[in-house]
Order: structure tokens, then C-alpha cells, then sequence
């Protein structure tokens, strides 16, 4: 028999995922249309899933790296594609972006979709639409992509070194971040779950291993033998190591029960599980696959309609990595 907080808790949940599905679609705040290009480019999804089964084909690590690169697009700016413009003191120069991979994969999707559908399709939605793909190659959830976004002309390194969590910051922090981009507590921690996917640099936790807080010692959050395993792994900074142990290719909740166990390899994974803001909602979604799916999508879709600028403000580019010259 379950225990009083065991049904709390998901009972608690199951309201949170009420909560979240609708407010993925907020109409009144964001007009974006599902049927935005259905006249203008009807093939454009075809040629982003088709584009994505080839690079993915030669490189299963794109996915979870693409997916990557729309959230620090979305963080700094809203979704406006600022993250792929390439020019000095861009984004893409920044320190918080210099693991960032793909950029080379939303340009071959953008060529093409030139070819089919010029002057039409916005670099922003591309990459939107190429992370809810990338999410499905590694065998995670479908969720229908509104469009509309503009390209911005605007893209400042400093500002995503501000803003884009760099794996150290404590939850207060890294809710505060959320909730002024319209995201919620719940969006924090099923986001999050991407994790389940994906590698990082050693460089991004070796503090943990050798010197944490300071102490001349490894995190005691650390399971001890996932601990052994980091500290082989982890000799040099360069070195790459998966951000779930267990099924480091797969889509699922291992990441929710890895940070139970005190395998989470990013600070801010573990402290998902410590604080009593979030820790309810690892528990409950450690045991909840199609939850956690479900979840996902509908965080993905908020996500992707953070529009931190007006729409007179942007462009659609001719290319995603430089801003249209004047009079184009």
C-alpha cells in the first residue's frame, strides 16, 4: 500500500502536469500558429526530419548536443536564433557556449529549406523545430511546434555568461532564471531530465572530484564508486563523460534515479534532489516514464516560446550566422 505522501506526492504532480499542459500553450500571451508555414513552406517539417536522420545517422551525440543549443538560445533573448549569429563578442563566443556543438547542421537544414522555400523560414524556428527532433532520434516524446519566430539582429557574449547556467549554481539560482523567462519549478526539474542524454567536459565538475567548496575533497554527495569511476575518467579536463552512467543513449528517467543515488554529475543535477523545492519531483518522476514523456513536451513547447523581443524587431535570415545585410 502506498504511503499518505507517496499519493500526495503524485498526486501533487498530476496537478502540476495539468498546470503545465495548458500553460504550454499560452494563446493570449503568444500568438504563435501551429499552421504558420502550411501555405508558405508545407515541407519544412519534412526537411528538418529528414535532414536530422542523416547527421544523426553519422553522429548520435548532435541530438542531445542540438537540443542543448536551443536552450542556451532560449535563455539569452528568448528564441531568436541569437545564439548561432557569428561575430565577434557574439553568444557564440562566449565562455558559457565554447562546448556548444551543431551549428553546422541547422546551416545545412537552413540551405535547403532556402532552396525550397525562400526568404521564408525563420533560423528560430528552425532550430526549434530541429531540437523537438533531435528529442525524438534519441527516442524521447512528439510535441506539435507552433512558428512565427523572428530572427534577432542582437547577440552579446557577455549576456550569456550572465545567464546561461554553467553547472555550479545552487537551485535559488537557477529558479530565479526560470521563473523570469515564464518557466516554473516543475519546467526546472523535467528540463532538466534532458540530462538523461548527453555529455559534458570534465573542466564542468572536476571541483567536485578534487577541491570541492574549497575543502581539498570530493563532494560527499558523490556515490563512492561513481566516484572511483570519475576519478579515472576525469584526469584531464579535456576529457568528455557522459551526464547519465547508466543509459547514457537512451531516453528515459535513469537520470532521476541516478541523482537518488548520488550519481548526479553536475552540481546542479544533485542539488535537484536535496532541495525540498524540487526533491518531491525527482522522486515522483523517477518512477513515471510516460509522466516525465508527457512532462517534457510540454516544457519544451514553453520553452520554446520564450520571446524576449518584439516581432518588428527581428528578420528571417538568408543565413543563420550573420545578420541580413541592409536591404535584403
Amino acid at each position: 500500500m502506498k504511503s499518505f505522501s507517496s499519493t500526495a506526492t503524485l498526486f501533487s504532480l498530476t496537478a502540476f502536469f495539468l498546470v503545465a499542459v495548458v500553460s504550454a500553450f499560452p494563446f493570449d500571451d503568444i500568438d504563435l500558429p501551429f499552421d504558420y508555414y502550411s501555405l508558405s513552406c508545407p515541407k519544412l517539417e519534412e526537411i528538418v526530419h529528414n535532414k536530422m536522420e542523416e547527421w544523426v545517422k553519422k553522429d548520435y551525440t548532435l541530438a542531445p548536443a542540438l537540443m542543448r543549443l536551443h536552450f542556451h538560445d532560449c535563455v539569452v533573448r528568448g528564441c531568436d536564433a541569437s545564439i548561432l549569429l557569428d561575430h565577434e563578442g557574439s553568444e557564440k563566443s562566449g565562455k558559457a557556449s565554447k562546448t556548444l556543438r551543431g551549428f553546422e547542421v541547422i546551416e545545412d537544414i537552413k540551405r535547403e529549406v532556402e532552396r525550397v522555400c525562400p526568404r521564408t523560414v525563420s533560423c528560430a524556428d528552425i532550430l526549434t523545430v530541429v531540437a523537438r527532433d533531435a528529442t525524438l532520434a534519441v527516442g524521447g516524446p512528439f510535441w506539435m511546434v507552433p512558428y512565427g519566430r523572428k530572427d534577432g539582429t542582437v547577440s552579446y557574449a557577455k549576456e550569456a555568461d550572465q545567464l546561461v547556467p554553467m553547472g555550479h549554481e545552487v537551485v535559488t539560482d537557477l529558479l530565479e532564471l526560470f521563473q523570469s523567462k515564464g518557466l516554473n519549478v516543475l519546467d526546472l526539474v523535467v528540463l532538466s531530465g534532458a540530462h538523461t542524454i548527453g555529455r559534458t567536459t570534465c573542466e564542468s565538475m572536476q571541483y567536485r572530484l578534487y577541491n570541492y567548496n574549497g575543502t581539498r575533497k570530493s563532494d560527499s554527495r558523490l556515490d563512492h564508486l561513481y566516484l572511483n569511476y570519475l576519478e579515472r575518467k576525469c584526469r584531464w579536463a579535456s576529457e568528455y563523460v557522459d551526464l547519465d552512467a547508466v543509459t547514457p543513449k537512451k531516453f528515459d528517467v535513469q537520470y532521476y534515479k541516478n541523482l537518488q543515488k548520488g550519481m548526479g554529475l553536475l552540481l546542479t543535477d544533485q542539488l535537484l534532489y536535496s532541495d525540498p523545492r524540487t526533491a518531491p519531483i525527482v522522486t515522483a518522476l523517477a518512477t513515471q516514464p510516460d509522466v516525465f514523456e508527457n512532462l517534457f513536451a510540454a516544457s519544451m513547447v514553453k520553452l520554446g516560446n520564450i520571446q524576449d523581443y518584439l516581432s518588428v524587431d527581428g528578420e528571417v535570415r538568408l543565413s543563420c550566422a550573420s545578420v541580413n545585410s541592409p536591404g535584403y
